[in-house]
């Protein structure tokens, strides 16, 4: 049994999106095969391996959308994907479009039991995985799964290495001959790919999307960002696997007939390498990526290629950041206000450093092409007015179909007339520019006082031995809750609590606002879809720091972490 994906937007709305240009109205597979036939022998993917052209691309995405049909792959059916970036995640993209199959990518180093979570909730009846990647056996670590997931028919094990026992090997599908695979023809407005958001539930969302929001509301933004209309060449930072790297295989390629620079794990080293070996137009990753970037840069090698765009989202981008990404990059920082729940809004290319307000980066001008934006009163829904502060939803060509298996979600995030509810604070000003300002539900409650993370980050990244800082809250017998700084130093000396409470004081922070544990890490840690990874930063103080009253409410000093 396929599980049930239903449309909460109204089907004349969508249809008026086909009507009037906005989605090109094809599966992502047709789209994909016009920009083959276009251009033959135009580059589609540079990964590890080397070059790929679209029509090498195309000659293997057939061999395996021949074998997983000769499987008993059908139309309408999900398939998980957990593959690094590189060019087997793409053919696995555009072989599951060509069946008109559903993809549910999920990235590597993601264990098995969210693995297990995301596949029976979606009635996966296969899952295409590495033998191993960075000492992870995921093929084998998924085919354990089979007796617990009734629905799961196939693990695809993808090499190098022997395909392990229970599963079908990748190498033995890609035999068969692609000359007479005849590809289905889905609906555009049909379920194309699922897209994984941990937000703040206890189990992933899955976030349903069709052949239209992919190619037509996602691939509209990267369109705005492509000034003369030449095929992009976008380095992803980010896995393809994430909602941010939707707009590799889909919007990318399908969409734009462009060429997607691949590194199979991310480092700053690699990232900068592939900026001077391949001169992307746009590279794609989330803030703390380029704070690494930028540390490791230090002036050396000389300057790097510029790209049309550095697209930035995933985490609040801070002014500091921008400024030096701006700089070191010699072209425009994109601040992309994103989510894989349905809302997308970036400041674009007319300013080099993205535009500021007091509460730090704004998010941009809504395009009603990707998604409308409005202020909403949290509890009625009604729209406020420009100025009031209330929830951001949206709808547009973007919107998805609905969450997966979960009519709880739909529920709780979706209006009765289809906008996504973001969860998050906002206003829009008398130029329709949106400007963030926090989550309903992403604070620390201290004593009963509420204190946003990104205000208190936003601040203490201006402090100039601050390279990253990510705060979280950590438990606590008195106050219940308390902030705590986990910072990346610059230069040779580690900032003190007390220099950073004296910085926020001068900044205008107040005092019970301020973080009252430090401490000092390396790096960031990052979660498999590339973000900052609060929870194990969490759990490194929770187990570092011991749960001792360090004072009263408003007043306590910070602690440093031994």
């Amino acid at each position: 049994m396929t599980v049930a994906l239903h449309d909460l937007l109204p089907a004349e709305l969508r249809r008026s999106w086909v009507v009037d240009g906005t989605c090109p109205d094809l599966d992502l597979y047709s789209l994909f095969r016009a920009r083959q036939i276009s251009d033959l022998h135009h580059t589609a993917v540079l990964d590890a391996k080397g070059k790929l052209c679209y029509t090498a691309l195309d000659r293997k995405v057939r061999c395996l959308a021949a074998g997983l049909r000769d499987l008993g792959i059908r139309e309408g059916d999900v398939v998980g994907v957990q593959l690094p970036n590189n060019r087997n995640a793409v053919i696995a993209d555009l072989a599951l479009a060509a069946l008109g199959a559903v993809a549910l990518p999920f990235p590597v180093g993601r264990g098995t039991l969210e693995a297990e979570s995301l596949l029976r909730r979606a009635e996966a009846v296969a899952v295409i995985a590495a033998v191993e990647h960075r000492d992870v056996h995921h093929a084998a670590d998924l085919s354990t799964l089979s007796s617990a997931l009734p629905a799961l028919r196939h693990v695809v094990a993808v090499g190098p290495g022997t395909a392990p026992e229970g599963t079908t090997s990748w190498s033995d599908l890609m035999r068969r001959d692609p000359t007479g695979f005849v590809p289905a023809r889905p609906d555009p407005d049909s379920a194309a790919r699922i897209l994984v958001s941990s937000g703040s539930e206890a189990e992933p969302k899955m976030i349903a999307y069709s052949h239209n929001a992919l190619a037509g509301g996602r691939g509209n933004f990267l369109a705005s960002l492509i000034p003369d209309g030449t095929p992009p060449r976008c380095l992803f930072l980010v896995p393809l696997a994430s909602a941010f790297g939707s707009n590799g295989t889909a919007v990318t390629l399908a969409r734009h007939g462009g060429t997607l620079v691949l590194l199979d794990h991310f480092s700053p080293e690699a990232a900068i390498e592939a900026m001077r070996e391949h001169e992307p137009t746009h590279v794609l990753g989330v803030p703390t990526m380029v704070r690494m970037m930028l540390e490791r840069l230090d002036g050396t090698g000389g300057p790097l290629p510029a790209p049309t765009a550095l697209v930035l989202g995933g985490a609040p981008l801070d002014e500091a950041t921008a400024a030096a990404a701006a700089k070191a990059f010699g072209c425009p920082v994109v601040n992309l206000y994103g989510s894989a729940d349905g809302v997308n809004c970036h400041t674009g290319l007319a300013n080099t450093v993205p535009p500021t307000d007091a509460a730090g980066v704004v998010a941009g001008h809504p395009d009603p092409r990707v998604a409308e934006i409005r202020i909403a009163d949290p509890e009625t829904h009604a729209p406020l007015p420009d100025g009031d502060i209330g929830e951001i939803i949206s709808r547009g060509p973007m919107t998805p179909l609905c969450y997966v298996g979960a009519p709880d979600l739909d529920a709780r995030y979706r209006t009765p007339d289809g906008w996504v509810r973001t969860g998050d604070l906002g206003y829009l000003d008398a130029d329709s520019v949106l400007h963030v300002v926090g989550r309903l539900k992403d604070i620390v409650i201290r004593g009963g006082a509420n204190i946003s993370p990104a205000e208190v980050e936003r601040e203490l990244r201006s402090h100039p031995q601050v390279r990253d800082v990510v705060c979280v809250g950590v438990p606590d017998p008195l106050m219940g809750e308390r902030l705590a700084a986990c910072v990346v130093v610059r230069g040779p000396q580690d900032p003190t609590p007390d220099t950073l409470g004296d910085h926020l004081t001068a900044r205008g922070l107040d005092r019970c606002k301020h973080p009252e544990r430090l401490l000092v890490v390396e790096e960031i840690p990052l979660t498999a879809a590339g973000k900052p990874d609060r929870a194990a930063l969490r759990e490194r103080l929770t187990e570092s720091l011991p749960q001792a009253r360090l004072g009263t409410p408003g007043t306590a000093p910070l602690a440093q972490a031994g």
